[in-house]
């Protein structure tokens, strides 16, 4: 039998979904997408659940799209929604590097923590594409200035960095720190009704819910037209090579 990509535990009503696709830094395969969409169905779906910790394996949270097998733009793009319409909180704990798509999957969560070892970048722009559908969870919880920085450069940043932009909720100072963190936080949500925390949750989320019922349609299109473009075969033929593509100075 194959090992799921997103492996699920519980404990005193927090699930914890591990992405677990180490071959590929846990990066957003149509199948890890499809997994992570029925794990999350299957938490809305049971009461006993009072909120969700979204967590990794390995050095990488998520190396964004897959470019070897990348998930239906679509579907990604049903799969942030899944994440910020859920009823109950999402947590992401990250200890490791995240980039392009999987910053979208880190701002569609509610609350996020993050540990010295993880770095984040908007590298699309480096391939020939741009953050399009992740802008829909990203660019309402996001410092508009630092958004506008790292969209165009695609420069690394680190944890501090991303707490101070509103990118993430906490940046601790060391591996350790971080689920010491989030104990207050788990403590919280556990302490919280289910009608109190689905309705709380719908209140801080209204911006973000807009923004999908706006630009979903057009910012797929976008996507995939990006995605179809000779300057994006380029961008990711000389990723997979390890090399510069042909418009570097």
């Amino acid at each position: 039998m194959t090992p799921p990509l997103a492996d699920p535990t519980h404990d005193r009503g927090i699930t914890t979904l591990t992405l677990d696709s180490p071959a590929n830094r846990n990066a957003l395969s149509a199948r890890l997408v499809g997994e992570l969409s029925t794990a999350l169905d299957a938490c809305a779906a049971d009461d006993t659940v009072r909120a969700v910790v979204l967590t990794h394996t390995g050095n990488t949270f998520c190396a964004g799209a897959d470019l070897t097998g990348p998930p239906d733009p679509a579907a990604f793009v049903a799969l942030m929604r899944q994440i910020v319409d859920l009823p109950k909180p999402v947590v992401a704990r990250v200890t490791g590097h995240v980039r392009a798509g999987g910053l979208g999957l880190l701002s569609a969560c509610d609350i996020s923590a993050a540990g010295p070892d993880a770095t984040f970048a908007l590298t699309e722009s480096r391939l020939g594409l741009a953050p399009a559908v992740i802008s829909m969870p990203l660019l309402p919880r996001t410092d508009p200035r630092a958004a506008a920085r790292y969209y165009l450069t695609g420069e690394r940043f680190d944890a501090a960095e991303a707490a101070r932009i509103s990118l993430i909720t906490i940046a601790v100072g060391s591996a350790e720190d971080i689920d010491k963190a989030l104990v207050p936080v788990l403590d919280g949500l556990r302490r919280a009704s289910p009608q109190g925390l689905a309705a709380s949750k719908e209140l801080v989320t209204a911006t973000v819910r807009m923004s999908f019922d706006q630009y979903a349609e057009d910012l797929i299109a976008r996507s995939a037209a990006l995605f179809a473009s000779a300057e994006a075969r380029e961008g990711m033929t000389a990723f997979l090579e390890r090399r510069d593509p042909a418009w570097v100075l």
